[in-house]
């Protein structure tokens, strides 16, 4: 192996065969970190943008935050048990994407994978950035470096998901289960302490909240109205994630569709105790929380506080009041807090590469990104989300709060269109269906997923209208953008395929094959071609080659006489000491003076063993076969000549393709058992 190989196998770990795919896939106990990450580490941020929003209003106004979270958890539980019927109906992996596209056509279903790419592109983007700036709070000499430690853990992220989706599954689940025992811990603890009447206030129970310029009087119907439909529609970047589940269902343990919706249901679960919890505490702890750049509202003893006032997180207050007599508790969550935000990216790094094969498979993206790897994950599209997430971080300079704003417009509108894909689906399922209890089945199934789409609908909308201005309008510019995009690959495989189709006429023999070897210089590697040009045997062949020097051409004209080779050279002039273009006009010259024939061009090219050498030989080769691809009628041919470097390159690749005696014959024996039974 070359250092390259052995780098890899270091960083990514040894090759699985085709055969080893069923070894990677997830039991429940690690789907639910792998996938379901995202959703839980809504948490951490979720809560901290309703009383922000609140905030605006001034302390008095978190009196509607349970109310809030209570609405936030009620749609959760909606697109919960929606989505638990689109595993069952379409397991394929698809998730919105394959339900629109089969339910309401082809621009439904761009439309779905574009929303699910941009949303994808911002969980990477928004929770390492928001892990990077907790990890700065936490670390004073990370200050001010936050984009360039984003960076480095989205490069972590994306070597860890190269090694396999079981590897990252089991390396992330600890620290998930961590975090689910850090937040329903604290939660519980703080709900015993606050029935013995000992919850304590958190730290920023003491201050006073100025209102927002303009809201300081008290807020008529419609704008209350407004700032609840803004804090409700922050809160729904807890509903983010969910979606993954239905698109990383082959990636489960059969029986898959059972053990996705399983897992779709511990995710609800979960999420909603942890967040409607961590709301209700903070409610009752006096939490007085604002805009990170509008903390001159934050007044103490009636002074506002100066620059230099440090503002906790919401779940970091109030674990640190919670655990006021056992500090290690207060470490322990907000050191899982902190990982967790990292970690939540890996939902993505999941989701969008299995999307990304599907839309490969329907020619809207890439064949690449429909490739897998080494390691049976499918590594184009890891590295083009992590490419797009560094994109961002570096755009935004890894700032959560500008991040934020573009973030759940995408998700749903494919949670929307899904749903309505889904209503469609049982309909035309009913309309074929006699049995009455699978019919019964069905009416329930269409009615909850048409409670879903009343749920997102209504929060679309109030997405729309309070976050447009705020940046949501990035995010529509870029699903547009990427709509375009697909449908103009898809339209270009089209073409291709349209155009590649075969036709009798295809099948017919060129008339003549003229035959030209290009000779440089009198050596091994030309004699070879002129061999292997003979041996096959065109209608006419001859030698030539391009004089850009007399002297030089003159010695070529007389070696070739001395060897008494029994074909013409013939010699093309080029006073402009041109190599190319007297090679393509000659060759476009035989060409059209025999329209049905071909023009068969033998190139001799060296094969080197190492990199730099390249750099040395070749290039006029490279650059004619470049010109020649774009004449018709003209068939190019390498032939090629080994050096001696390139003998260490050869037992190289042929170790690494080597088949140990009996593999084959292991796997027929192997092959014809399964077909026996």
């Amino acid at each position: 192996m070359g250092v390259g190989d052995v780098s890899k196998r270091i960083l990514l770990g040894r090759k699985l065969r085709s055969s080893q795919l069923g070894e990677t896939l997830l039991p429940k106990r690690i789907a639910l970190p792998v996938f379901a990450s995202d959703a839980l580490s809504s948490v951490a941020y979720a809560p901290d943008e309703v009383f922000i929003m609140l905030s605006l209003a001034g302390a008095s106004a978190y009196v509607w935050s349970w109310k809030i979270a209570i609405a936030v958890a009620v749609v959760m539980a909606a697109v919960i048990a929606s989505y638990r019927q689109t595993v069952h109906a379409y397991p394929s992996g698809g998730g919105d994407y394959e339900v629109a596209t089969v339910n309401l056509g082809r621009a439904a279903g761009t439309t779905v994978a574009s929303a699910l790419l941009v949303d994808y592109m911002l969980t990477v983007a928004v929770s390492i950035s928001s892990g990077a700036n907790y990890a700065a709070a936490a670390i004073p000499a990370l200050q001010g470096h936050e984009v360039a430690l984003a960076v480095a853990l989205v490069l972590i992220l994306t070597a860890i998901n190269l090694r396999g989706i079981r590897e990252a599954g089991t390396a992330f689940a600890v620290p998930t289960y961590c975090f689910m025992l850090a937040i329903l811990g604290t939660a519980l603890y703080g709900f015993v302490r606050l029935a013995g009447g000992s919850l304590p206030h958190v730290e920023s129970a003491k201050f006073d909240i100025v209102p927002a310029p303009g809201m300081e009087s008290p807020l008529g119907t419609m704008a209350l109205l407004f700032l609840l439909a803004r804090a409700f529609s922050s809160g729904c970047a807890a509903l983010t994630g969910v979606e993954a589940i239905s698109n990383g269902v082959p990636a489960f343990r059969r029986p898959k569709s059972r053990n996705a919706a399983t897992t779709l249901l511990m995710l609800g679960l979960i999420a909603i105790s942890m967040m409607v919890s961590i709301i209700v505490l903070a409610k009752q702890m006096g939490l007085r929380f604002v805009d990170p750049n509008s903390q001159h509202r934050l007044l103490l003893d009636g002074k506002p506080l100066g620059d230099d006032h440090t503002q906790n997180a919401v779940i970091a207050q109030v674990a640190k009041a919670v655990f006021n007599d056992f500090p290690p508790g207060f470490y322990f969550v907000v050191a899982v807090t902190g990982v967790i935000l990292v970690l939540a990216a890996n939902t993505a790094f999941n989701g969008f590469p299995v999307l990304g094969s599907i839309l490969a498979r329907d020619g809207f993206a890439p064949r690449a990104l429909g490739s897998r790897g080494d390691r049976l994950a499918y590594s184009n599209g890891i590295l083009f989300i992590a490419i797009m997430a560094i994109i961002l971080i570096l755009a935004f300079d890894a700032q959560t709060t500008r991040l934020i704003q573009l973030y759940i417009v995408g998700v749903f509108v494919s949670f929307n269109l899904s749903q309505l894909g889904m209503i469609r689906h049982w309909t035309r399922e009913l309309q074929t269906q006699r049995d009455p209890v699978v019919r019964r089945r069905m009416m329930r199934s269409r009615v909850i997923n048409g409670i879903g789409l009343t749920f997102t609908a209504v929060v679309l909308v109030v997405v729309l209208i309070t976050k447009f201005l705020a940046g949501a309008w990035i995010t529509i510019l870029a699903m547009i953008f990427f709509y375009l995009v697909m449908r103009g690959i898809r339209r270009h495989y089209d073409n291709v395929e349209a155009e590649l189709a075969a036709e009798q006429e295809d099948s017919v023999m060129p008339t003549r094959v003229h035959a030209i070897v290009l000779v440089s210089k009198l050596h091994k590697p030309t004699l070879r071609a002129l061999a292997f040009a003979q041996a096959s045997r065109p209608n006419a062949l001859e030698a030539v080659t391009v004089s850009i020097d007399d002297e030089s051409t003159a010695r070529l004209l007389e070696e070739w006489d001395e060897r008494n080779i029994p074909m013409p050279l013939k010699v093309l002039h080029s006073p402009y000491r041109e190599l190319v273009r007297p090679v393509v006009e000659y060759a476009s010259a035989i060409r059209k003076a025999n329209p049905r024939g071909v023009v068969a061009v033998y190139i001799p090219e060296y094969v080197v063993g190492r990199w730099w050498e390249q750099l040395l030989h070749n290039q006029t080769a490279l650059r004619l076969k470049g010109r020649l691809l774009f004449t018709p009628g003209v068939m190019v041919i390498s032939v090629p000549y080994q050096l001696h470097s390139s003998e260490q390159r050869r037992r190289e690749l042929r170790d690494e393709y080597w088949v140990a005696p009996g593999t084959i014959r292991g796997a027929g024996r192997y092959r014809g058992n399964q077909t026996g039974r």
